[in-house]
């Protein structure tokens, strides 16, 4: 059982080195957007300076902590924080603003704010539950 347990982890680990690698590519890809983006929103134009590049880097160092078993719990801690704050975010936006365009990036950049409330909802979840799996698994027998 602890093996399933320890591959469920690895399994929300790789989703999220995927989702982190893929937003920070297609941020960098197209960055004058991103950073237009981020200017736009009232909550975030007085960091438009240095938060696109703040984002971008966050995301990748997350996804390397992902990659490796010793750094996986930190990783796995700033991917729940992350996604954290990127949820309250989408919900602050929800319920003060309307017409803000999404800067995720990518597919994700697609999605209305109330399935991308949902989506960083269920990835939240899946960040806590790979983080307490990984503490309890993830320890050497006594």
């Amino acid at each position: 059982m602890k093996k399933v347990k320890t591959r469920v982890v690895e399994f929300i680990s790789y989703f999220f080195i995927l989702l982190f690698c893929y937003a920070s590519i297609s941020k960098i890809m197209d960055f004058e957007n991103f950073q237009i983006q981020i200017s736009e929103s009232p909550l975030l134009s007085a960091y438009a300076a240095f938060l696109p590049f703040a984002i971008i880097i966050l995301e990748l160092i997350i996804a390397g902590l992902l990659c490796y078993r010793k750094t996986r719990n930190v990783g796995l801690i700033g991917s729940f924080i992350l996604m954290l704050i990127f949820t309250g975010y989408i919900a602050l936006i929800l319920s003060t603003s309307d017409n803000l365009p999404c800067s995720c990036g990518g597919i994700l950049e697609k999605m209305s704010w109330n399935q991308h409330l949902i989506f960083n909802i269920g990835c939240v979840l899946l960040a806590a539950i790979a983080l307490v799996m990984n503490i309890k698994y993830s320890r050497p027998a006594r």
